[in-house]
């Protein structure tokens, strides 16, 4: 199962994308937002992403996360965070990547237990803030566009599928 929560699709579409990459190499894939998703007791593996506000998950996926943390930990999780880190100006770009990134992590970890966790930008429109934060924006040197980089997510999604192949018992 792959489960998303997204607040303008970006996150959504990242989600579909894994899905192509698993499901070419041959694996079984369910994509659902996470409002919608049943328990993952049902699927032997799980990727869970959600869009970042305010320098963490989106509230359906926190919620998601910790309901069902047991069951997520009885199976392989992968995680994925969309931000805005890249949109940034580049003198604080790096850094805030980096203390994004632990911070997530850390956090993530402690309620699933993932395999892998991966940070990435997505996509950030001046239609998604508030006017002064659009100014604020452009003073400070970041720019809106979309950061989304699918050759990283399909490589990331080959990872997923090759460990979940490799565990995967032979069928007669």
């Amino acid at each position: 199962m792959i489960g998303y929560a997204s607040a303008h699709g970006s996150t959504a579409q990242i989600g579909q994308r894994i899905a192509k990459v698993l499901e070419r190499d041959g694996l079984t894939v369910e994509v659902l937002p996470l409002q919608q998703a049943p328990s993952p007791e049902g699927y032997e593996a799980v990727v869970l992403g959600s869009a970042i506000h305010d320098q963490d998950w989106l509230p359906t996926a926190a919620e998601y996360t910790t309901r069902h943390a047991e069951a997520l930990r009885d199976r392989p999780v992968w995680l994925f965070s969309v931000g805005m880190t890249s949109a940034l100006p580049r003198w604080i770009r790096r850094s805030a990547h980096a203390s994004q990134d632990r911070r997530l992590a850390h956090a993530l970890r402690d309620v699933v237990c993932p395999r892998g966790h991966l940070l990435l930008s997505g996509v950030a429109t001046p239609g998604q803030f508030p006017r002064w934060v659009g100014t604020l924006f452009r003073v400070l040197g970041a720019h809106f566009g979309d950061y989304r980089d699918w050759a990283r997510i399909e490589a990331w999604a080959q990872e997923i599928a090759g460990e979940l192949q490799s565990t995967r018992p032979l069928r007669p």
